[in-house]
Order: structure tokens, then sequence, then C-alpha cells
């Protein structure tokens, strides 16, 4: 499969790049937005990049797919670097994005949304790509504690594809409010159904992407050819 490399696609408020992979061209009709899979938002769930990883890697070893996708493998390398939830200017990146219902308080210094709806750059990156490519679906991976979560129909092919391989409930929502949220942004503005992979937390690294390869083998199979 050919997948090409934008190795600083975005900058972090640090200065590390963020990369971002996909499998051009870009083909914007309503059969071929692309998918775009997200790691890493949060710093200290490195399950959801190691997800990443190895999604890549079997990517770049798996016959070609012709649909287009988009892969961000850590979209806060400031986070993960240092091991904490949020970026380099301790913004929680998922309450960030610019949704109509951003709230600009937090409970916790963990989840502070930032001094503006989308002021940070990881999210400014991330909102102009979704301008530009149309995405059909977001697909972004979190730990906590082990569902899937779905914004939007919830006959989702690909999360049920998901369900089946890791034996995670689907749920529609993770049960808190999460205003600012790529679930909010994408789904209930942009009308872009939005799937959460919350792995659980401190699992073994090396059990996370056995458990949920067959289901990514079955979406790229529903990917089919544009």
């Amino acid at each position: 499969m050919k997948i090409l490399k934008v190795s600083n696609w975005a900058m972090s408020p640090k200065n590390n790049s963020i990369e971002l992979y996909h499998n051009n061209p870009f083909r914007l009709d309503l059969k071929c937005n692309p998918v775009v899979f997200i790691g890493g938002t949060h710093g200290d769930e490195p399950e959801g990049v190691r997800l990443a990883e190895e999604l890549l890697r079997w990517c770049e070893q798996s016959p070609e797919v012709n649909q287009p996708w988009a892969l961000i493998p850590c979209l806060n390398p400031d986070g993960y670097l240092a091991g904490t939830r949020t970026n380099g200017n301790g913004v929680d990146l998922n309450r960030n994005y610019p949704a109509k219902n951003w709230n600009p308080t937090a409970d916790k210094e963990r989840y502070f949304p930032g001094k503006s709806a989308g002021c940070e750059p990881e999210i400014q990156a991330l909102t102009r790509l979704t301008e530009t490519v149309k995405p059909r679906l977001f697909v972004h991976f979190h730990s906590w504690q082990p569902m899937i979560v779905v914004s939007g129909p919830t006959d989702l092919p690909e999360a049920q594809a998901l369900a089946d391989a890791s034996g995670y409930e689907i749920k529609a929502d993770i049960g808190y409010p999460t205003s600012g949220s790529l679930s909010q942004y994408g789904w209930n503005d942009q009308n872009v159904p939005v799937i959460c992979i919350e792995e659980q937390e401190k699992v073994d690294l090396e059990t996370v992407w056995p458990r949920f390869r067959s289901g990514f083998e079955k979406i790229f199979a529903m990917m089919g050819t544009c």
C-alpha cells in the first residue's frame, strides 16, 4: 500500500512535530471521503498511541486500499513525552475543539479546555484537515475503561467490527459530559460520526493490537474501492 508521510503536518506548543500518514490522493466525493484515525490525544494514554502505531504498521504491510484514509499516530506529543493528559499549554485537547457547546470552565485542571475554542495548534490543524478532506468517519484511540463509544448512527458497522473483535460494549456516550470534544465537534456540528475506542487503562501494551486487529481488518475490507 502506498503511504505518504507528512513529517511536520503540525507543530505542538513545545515545537514537537506531529506526523500524519495517508494514502494519497484524497478524493472528495460522497463515497471516497477519508476515514481519519487519531492516537495520542491524551499524553497519559499510551495504549492509544500503541494502537495507532500498530495500525500504521499493518497498513504498510497490507494490500492496496483504494478508499482514502489518514492517520495521526500521536496528536499530543508534548503530553506523550511528559506523561500528562494535557498538551504543552496545559490544555485538554479533547475539550478544545471548536464545538458549539465548548465550555470555558472545567471541574479539574486536567480538563482545562483552553482560553478559547480551537485555540490550540493541534486542534487547529485537525480542524483544517476536516474542512479540507471532509472525512466520513473519525476513529480516535483512548484508554480508561473498556468500551466502544459511538457518536452518530447506532448501527455503524465499523463500531460493531471493533466491538466484535475486542468484546467491548458499544455505548452512546462515555458516561459524563464532554463539551468541546471531538465527538461533539464531529457528530453534532459536522455530521461526521465519531468512534472512540476506550481501551483498558494500564493494560499490557503488547495486548492492545491483537485485541483489535480483526476489527480493523474488517473496517478496511469494508472500504472497498472508489
